[in-house]
C-alpha cells in the first residue's frame, strides 16, 4: 500500500501549527517527568478550561448536563476527565486512554549507604529498561517525601543549570575485559545500579578546622553524616523519612529538538506521554460532542497496569458511576450498557522503524517516523499472546472518520512475529465488551533514557484524537 509522509501533506500554515504544538508538548515534558508531575500539570490546565473536581460536584449535589466538564484524580497518579455529551450514556461514550508512567529507577525505602568514601542511594529499576543505558549519564531526582506528620516535601533536583546531578558509575575499559564478555542484559546488574549522591565528609561548622593543621582522621560513615546534614538543613528530611518517600531517578535535562530541520523531539518519557499530552489537549479542545468524551491518564502500565492507580483498578468505573449519577442516568445495568457500547482509542506508542536494526522489523507492517498516527490492530507477543485484537467493523468506522478529516494514519505491528512484542491497556478496557484499538505515535529508541519521535506524528495523533471525540458513534447495541 502507498505510504505518505505527513510533512508532504502540510501547507505552510499546518507546518507552523505542527511546530507550535510540538513546542507546547516539549514544555509539558520538561515539567512532567513523573506521574505526579503530569497530574499536577493536567489538573491546572483542566481547571483553566472550566473543569471542576468530581468530589466537589458530588458535595455540591451538582446536576450535570450536556457541556459540563468534571475530572477525578486518584492518589495523585491517575486521572479521568469527562465532558458530558448530548446522547444518553447507555449509547456509549468515547474514551481516550494513555499512561503517564515511564521506565526509570526508583529509590528503595532504606537507600542510604557509604562505601569507599562515596555515598549512594540504593535503587530498583521500574519497567523494561536496558540497564547499561543508565550508567554514566546525568540523572535527576524527582518525587515526594511524606513525613509522619503528613507534610509533603517535593523534590526536583538536577534539572536547573545550577542544580547538582547524580550518576551511576561504570568500569573503565582498561579493566573491563571480563565485564565485556558478559551479555548486554547482565554486564550491569540491577543491584549495581546505585546512585552516587555525595563524597565530601566535611561538615563546616564551628568545631571544624579548615586546612591541614588540626585535621581530624576520617570518621566512619562521615560522608553519610555530612549528606544527612545537608538533607536536614536544605530539605528538612531525615533518614527515616525515606520509608514514606516516592523518589524517581530520571535522566536530567530538557526535551530537545532533533535534526538540522528540527523535525523530531528527543526527550525522556515519551512512552507514553507523547500520547497522553495529545489526548489531553483533544479532550480540552473538542467541545461540541454528541457522545460524552472521556480521557484516562493512568499509572503502572509499564509493570502490568497493576495497583490502585493502574488501569486494572476500579477507579475509572467508580468515577464513571459517580458522573452518571450526577447526570441522573446511573443504574448498575445502565453503567454496564455504557461500558459495553463505548469506543476507545488506547493511546499508546508503537515502535518506529530503525534502519540500523532492520532485521527486527517487517518493513511492510511497521510504523515509520513521519508516517502519521499509528493503528496497531493487535499487540501482544508472538502468537498475539496478551493482545486485544480489534475487530474489522470498528477499524472500518475509524477509517471512515479519519479519511473524512484527512488525518494521516499508518498501521503497524510491534516487530517481527517471533522477535518479541508488548502490551498496552487496551485489553483491560476490552474486558467490558467495548471496541478498543491501540493508536498513537511511533517511537524510536523506545524505553531508552532519550527517545525519539516525529513532530508530524505527534500532531497527526492530536488531530486524530480530536476527530475521534467529535465523530465516533460506533456501539454494540
Amino acid at each position: 500500500m502507498e505510504r505518505l509522509n505527513a510533512w508532504n501533506t502540510y501547507d505552510l500554515a499546518m507546518q507552523q501549527d505542527c511546530m507550535d504544538f510540538a513546542k507546547d508538548y516539549m514544555d509539558f515534558l520538561n515539567v512532567g517527568k513523573t506521574e505526579r508531575e503530569c497530574i499536577d500539570f493536567f489538573v491546572a490546565e483542566a481547571e483553566k478550561n472550566g473543569y471542576i473536581e468530581l468530589s466537589r460536584a458530588i458535595a455540591e449535589k451538582k446536576q450535570l448536563k450536556a457541556g459540563d466538564c468534571v475530572y477525578s484524580v486518584w492518589m495523585n497518579k491517575a486521572m479521568a476527565l469527562f465532558r458530558i455529551g448530548e446522547k444518553p450514556f447507555e449509547q456509549g461514550i468515547n474514551i481516550l486512554g494513555a499512561h503517564i508512567d515511564s521506565p526509570r529507577l526508583d529509590v528503595k525505602q532504606n537507600p542510604l549507604y557509604e562505601d569507599g568514601g562515596l555515598c549512594y542511594f540504593d535503587t530498583h529499576y521500574y519497567g523494561g529498561i536496558k540497564k547499561y543505558q543508565y550508567v554514566t549519564i546525568p540523572l535527576a531526582i524527582h518525587g515526594v517525601v511524606v513525613k509522619k506528620s503528613g507534610e509533603t516535601v517535593i523534590l526536583n533536583i538536577g534539572e536547573e543549570e545550577d542544580d547538582p546531578v547524580f550518576f551511576i558509575p561504570d568500569l573503565l575499559p582498561h579493566l573491563a575485559q571480563d565485564q565485556m564478555k558478559k551479555t548486554a542484559s547482565s554486564f550491569i546488574e540491577g543491584e549495581a545500579m546505585d546512585l552516587v549522591v555525595g563524597s565530601r565528609p566535611v561538615i563546616i561548622d564551628a568545631d571544624t578546622k579548615a586546612g591541614h593543621d588540626g585535621k581530624k582522621p576520617s570518621e566512619k560513615d562521615a560522608v553519610t553524616k555530612s549528606l544527612l546534614k545537608i538533607l536536614k538543613d536544605v530539605y528538612d528530611i531525615e533518614e527515616k523519612d525515606f520509608i514514606s518517600a516516592e523518589l524517581e531517578i530520571v535522566p536530567a535535562g530538557k526535551a530537545r529538538e532533533a535534526g538540522f530541520d528540527r523535525s523530531m523531539v528527543l526527550a525522556y518519557g515519551q512512552d507514553d506521554r507523547v500520547c497522553a499530552y495529545p489526548s489531553f489537549r483533544a479532550q480540552m479542545e473538542v467541545k461540541e460532542i454528541a457522545r460524552t468524551s472521556c480521557t484516562l491518564l493512568v499509572d503502572k502500565e509499564e509493570i502490568g497496569s497493576v495497583g490502585a492507580t493502574g488501569m486494572r483498578s476500579r477507579f475509572f468505573e467508580n468515577a464513571l458511576a459517580e458522573v452518571m449519577e450526577l447526570c441522573g442516568q446511573y443504574s448498575e445495568l445502565a453503567m454496564r450498557r455504557t461500558l459495553a457500547n463505548s469506543a476507545m482509542l488506547s493511546s499508546d506508542v508503537s515502535s518506529a522503524f530503525d534502519p540500523a536494526y532492520a532485521s527486527a522489523f517487517e518493513k511492510k507492517n511497521v510504523a515509520y517516523l513521519g508516517g502519521g498516527m499509528v493503528f496497531n490492530k493487535f499487540t501482544g507477543s508472538r502468537g498475539k499472546s496478551g493482545s486485544n485484537d480489534a475487530n474489522a467493523e470498528y477499524l472500518a468506522a475509524l477509517r471512515s472518520i479519519f479519511d473524512e478529516d484527512q488525518v494521516l494514519v499508518q498501521t503497524a505491528e510491534l516487530g517481527k512475529v517471533d522477535v518479541g512484542g508488548g502490551g498496552t491497556i487496551a485489553y483491560i478496557l476490552a474486558l467490558y465488551g467495548m471496541n478498543v484499538i491501540d493508536s498513537g505515535v511511533p517511537v524510536m529508541s523506545m524505553h531508552a533514557p532519550w527517545e525519539v519521535t516525529s513532530k508530524a506524528d505527534i500532531y497527526e495523533a492530536f488531530r486524530g484524537y480530536k476527530t475521534f471525540l467529535k465523530k465516533m458513534d460506533f456501539r454494540n447495541m
